[in-house]
């Protein structure tokens, strides 16, 4: 049985009827585009993951890389990936037509990467990393730096990476070692060591450009003394061709449970002299620019966990409709035929449970990319400064609720498979595993959650905190016009009163004693995801109801849309009534690990 990638009417879904994509030709940036060229795009995207990218998941996390002291070497499938990637232009699509792009709106170029981390996330690692460290480059490099490298990453000679972990650091930022000394000629060189890099090293392009956190001799403690600097593997020449190897050494490959073909690395830099680097932007406000990237990997992370769920349901679907076992509780005869497991109550249930993860986090992450776009192309400044503040607001619940969900749908894919399920020969254990990395990829629940009610939810007096609650009230309103819809709003409505009435309550203890009040931050992160989750159903459901109120639906239509609306029952019945026990947690100000001494472990 062979893995189908998504759904392509889902995807269609999630673009025209949920988010309105075809809208975005009307803005000025897009007048050359269409909806057709939209859709040839993603058939491109799929056609290339399925051929290139899908035919070597298993092979290449059967065969992870190795080092032989000199070369890293990955199965030769890696790169026919990456060039096919490049060849077809992705590394490119977004910029301006005169940078050699194809204007692309940043909903269809992560819809279309979606395509490749459905096929093959580890190998898709590459050009995600890739597509953020130039985009970086593109936002705050000077023009020099910029001509220097951005051909050459947009075409496919050069890879990028973020390196920003230490041995001795992981979310810690403010206490990197790592460290940069001016030369005379306006470069700089750098000391020190990064790990956990993924795409550190490998065989596939001429070149890597790291992007580096460092900070400056003399510069500023904490956050405050960062800065941010390219660093080659290969010296770049003035007119771009290749110099000498650079001071930059791959100190060992790590070896992961999953994204095995995406290499992890340990990078030394400067041990003979120190590592030729370029400053991005100013000095001191690298973490500033580095934010770009980093909260574009927290939505592509989030996106990959939702696209690895997603493929799972997708095969226990599958399996679960062609297995037959057993026979319903109401028949008493042994000889007669068994029926497929789909027709047993509880298998249903567990697709049901994977359907409102993976759709659902799927929609809140194509939402996310939506708001980014409305950030750089809406018509106007407020509009576009009203995306960026909401999507700052629930960037933490983007990464970490599909993170969290999609792992638990993979978890049930493989419930669904029963014995199967944890054999190699199917592939619902090797999402698991890869999955499993996404709740720690670029940070933690607990780091997110300090980070959403320390930080996010206060920020410009609640400015971000305000406008969530405005756009899901307008939202209920709205769907309090369909009949079969107006108890989940109300029930919405209650959650976000509960949501306010928690976050009144934190706040005002964290102005009391800070780490104490701060202390369940991750369970009212999971809180608020849940909300933000219920959010993206009803309007989900909300479309589905208007389309089955016209006449002459396709019957096709009609099931996809009925689907729609169970997956929102489902949720707003099944999960979002969690959040009453987690609210009388959190307003307890509940002090039990809080107060756990060290010793009594």
């Amino acid at each position: 049985m062979t893995t189908r990638l998504l759904n392509d009417r889902d995807i269609d879904f999630m673009l025209y009827e949920f988010l309105d994509t075809e809208s975005l030709l009307q803005r000025p940036r897009y007048q050359e585009h269409s909806r057709e060229i939209f859709t040839a795009t993603l058939d491109t995207a799929k056609t290339i993951s399925e051929k290139y990218f899908a035919n070597h998941n298993a092979k290449g996390d059967a065969n992870e890389p190795t080092f032989d002291g000199e070369k890293v070497h990955l199965i030769p499938e890696t790169k026919e990936a990456w060039d096919a990637f490049a060849e077809a232009g992705f590394l490119a699509a977004h910029y301006d037509f005169d940078e050699g792009g194809m204007q692309m709106p940043e909903i269809i170029l992560r819809a279309a990467m979606a395509y490749f981390s459905a096929g093959n996330i580890s190998t898709n690692g590459y050009g995600f990393l890739s597509l953020g460290a130039a985009n970086l480059i593109h936002s705050f490099a000077s023009e020099e730096h910029k001509t220097r490298f951005l051909p050459a990453m947009q075409t496919g000679r050069f890879a990028g990476t973020m390196a920003l972990t230490e041995p001795g650091q992981g979310s810690a930022l403010a206490d990197i070692k790592t460290y940069a000394e001016p030369t005379e000629d306006g470069s700089y060189r750098i000391f020190g060591q990064k790990m956990f890099i993924s795409g550190g090293d490998q065989s596939i392009t001429e070149n890597i450009v790291h992007m580096v956190l460092a900070k400056i001799k003399g510069a500023p403690a904490g956050v405050k003394g960062i800065s941010l600097f390219m660093c080659p593997k290969i010296k770049v020449n003035d007119d771009g061709t290749l110099g000498e190897r650079n001071d930059v050494a791959l100190a060992g490959l790590l070896h992961k449970m999953g994204y095995r073909n995406t290499t992890s690395t340990v990078l030394s830099f400067g041990e003979n002299g120190g590592a030729h680097a370029y400053l991005v932007g100013e000095p001191h406000k690298g973490l500033n620019y580095m934010f770009q990237m980093m909260n574009e990997a927290r939505i592509g992370v989030g996106m990959g966990a939702a696209l690895l769920g997603y493929q799972g349901y997708n095969y226990s679907l599958d399996y679960a409709r062609e297995r037959p076992q057993g026979r319903l509780p109401s028949n008493k005869d042994p000889e007669s035929k068994q029926v497929s497991i789909i027709q047993h109550a509880d298998v249903r249930r567990m697709l049901l449970a994977q359907k409102s993860y993976v759709e659902g986090g799927l929609a809140m992450c194509l939402y996310a990319s939506s708001l980014f776009e409305d950030s750089q192309t809406a018509d106007t400044e407020h509009a576009r400064e009203q995306a960026f503040t909401l999507l700052d607001l629930i960037t933490p619940m983007i990464k970490t609720w599909p993170s969290i969900y999609g792992l638990k749908a993979n978890e049930i894919a493989i419930q669904v498979l029963g014995g199967s399920g944890y054999i190699r020969e199917y592939p619902v254990e090797q999402y698991y595993r890869d999955n499993r990395l996404n709740p720690i990829h670029e940070g933690t629940d607990g780091i997110h959650g300090l980070d959403l009610l320390g930080r996010k939810v206060i920020m410009n007096n609640m400015a971000g905190y305000k406008l969530f609650h405005a756009t899901v009230m307008t939202t209920i309103e709205s769907a309090k016009a369909h009949a079969e819809l107006s108890s989940f709003a109300a029930q919405l409505s209650d959650a976000l009163e509960t949501l306010n009435e928690v976050t009144e309550s934190l706040l005002g203890a964290m102005k009391e004693d800070p780490d104490a009040g701060m202390a369940n931050a991750t369970v009212y992160l999971d809180l608020f995801g849940r909300i933000l989750a219920s959010w993206t159903w009803l309007k989900q459901a909300m479309v589905a109801a208007s389309a089955l109120e016209k006449d002459g639906v396709p019957e096709s239509d009609q099931h996809f849309y009925r689907g729609k609306l169970q997956a929102n029952r489902y949720y707003f019945e099944w999960e979002l009534p969690q959040i009453e026990t987690q609210a009388k947690l959190l307003l307890s100000h509940n002090r039990t690990p809080f107060e756990m001494n060290d010793a009594w472990f």
